[in-house]
C-alpha cells in the first residue's frame, strides 16, 4: 500500500438551505484514502453517509471544503471515479455483455480487446455463461456481479459503493459480500463502503469509519486487524476471526444505538 493518499477529504460540510432554515449534513469531515484500501463508512440512519459518497463522487457540490482524487480536486462525475448503488441500475433490454460493455459505450471505447476483456471478466466471476442472457433471467446476486463488472471495466481509481447489498436477501448477501469482497481485493481497488450492518462492515474493510449522527462528523476511525481461519482473506472468513466480535461491540457502542 502506497504511503501518499489517492484520496484526500479536506474539510468537508454540507448545508442545506430550507424554507425554514438551513439543515446542516456534514460537519468538518477529514479522511485520507490510500490505494488498494476498503474503507466501510457507518453511521446512525439519515446521518449522511449517502450525501458523503454522493459529495465524492462530484454529484453534490459541497458548502466547504474539497476533495482531491490522485492530486486534482473532484468537482464533477469522471470515469475516475466509480459508483454502485443499491439498485443494480442494469438495463433489462440489453444482454448481461452489452451491460458490461455500457460504460465503455457512453466514452466510445469499445474495441475488439475491450469486449475480450469483459467476456474473460465474466468467465473469471462466474457469468461467462450468461453473457447472452438479459438481467431478468439472473438472480440477484448474479445481477449485483455483473454490476461490479460493469463499473470495474472503465477501470476508475476510486470505486464508491452505497448500500450494495441492502436489497438482496439474508443468504444472499452474505455470499455476494464474500464474491464482491474478493473481487476488490483480487483487482487491488480502492472502495468506499457505506452499509448499515455492522458485521459487513467489518468483515469487508482495512477500516472502518463511524459517523456521528446529523450533522455527520467522524467520530472514529478503527482499522482491522483480523487473524483469519487458516490465514486465507475472505469475508466470510473474517466474520470467524477471534477478534471480531471486539470490534463488533466497540462500533455498536459507539453508534450508541437504541432498539
Amino acid at each position: 500500500m502506497s504511503n501518499v493518499p489517492i484520496l484526500k477529504v479536506r474539510d468537508l460540510c454540507m448545508t442545506y438551505h430550507r424554507l425554514n432554515g438551513e439543515v446542516k449534513a456534514i460537519e468538518k469531515i477529514d479522511l485520507d484514502v490510500y490505494e488498494g484500501e476498503i474503507i466501510s463508512i457507518v453511521g446512525p440512519s439519515g446521518c449522511g453517509k449517502s450525501t458523503l459518497l454522493s459529495i465524492i463522487a462530484g454529484l453534490i457540490k459541497p458548502s466547504r471544503g474539497e476533495v482531491i482524487l490522485s492530486g486534482k480536486k473532484v468537482e464533477k462525475p469522471s470515469k475516475d471515479i466509480g459508483y454502485m448503488l443499491q439498485s443494480d441500475q442494469l438495463f433489462e433490454w440489453r444482454t448481461i455483455l452489452e451491460n458490461v460493455l455500457l460504460g465503455l459505450e457512453i466514452q466510445g471505447k469499445v474495441t475488439e480487446e475491450s469486449k475480450k476483456l469483459a467476456e474473460k471478466l465474466l468467465d473469471t466471476y462466474g457469468l461467462g455463461e450468461f453473457k447472452n442472457s438479459y438481467p431478468n433471467q439472473l438472480s440477484g446476486g448474479m445481477r449485483q456481479r455483473a454490476a461490479l463488472i460493469r463499473t470495474l471495466i472503465v477501470e476508475p481509481k476510486l470505486l464508491l459503493l452505497d448500500e450494495p447489498f441492502s436489497a438482496l436477501d439474508y443468504q444472499t448477501r452474505l455470499a455476494i459480500s464474500d464474491e464482491i469482497g474478493l473481487i476488490l481485493k483480487k483487482e487491488n481497488k480502492t472502495a468506499l463502503m457505506v452499509t448499515h450492518d455492522i458485521a459487513e462492515a467489518i468483515s469487508m474493510a482495512d477500516r472502518v469509519v463511524v459517523l456521528t449522527k446529523r450533522p455527520a462528523t467522524i467520530k472514529d476511525i478503527i482499522e482491522i486487524k483480523l487473524t483469519v481461519p487458516n490465514g486465507v482473506w475472505s469475508p466470510l472468513n473474517c466474520r470467524e476471526a477471534p477478534e471480531f466480535r471486539h470490534y463488533f461491540n466497540k462500533i455498536w457502542k459507539e453508534l450508541d444505538v437504541h432498539v
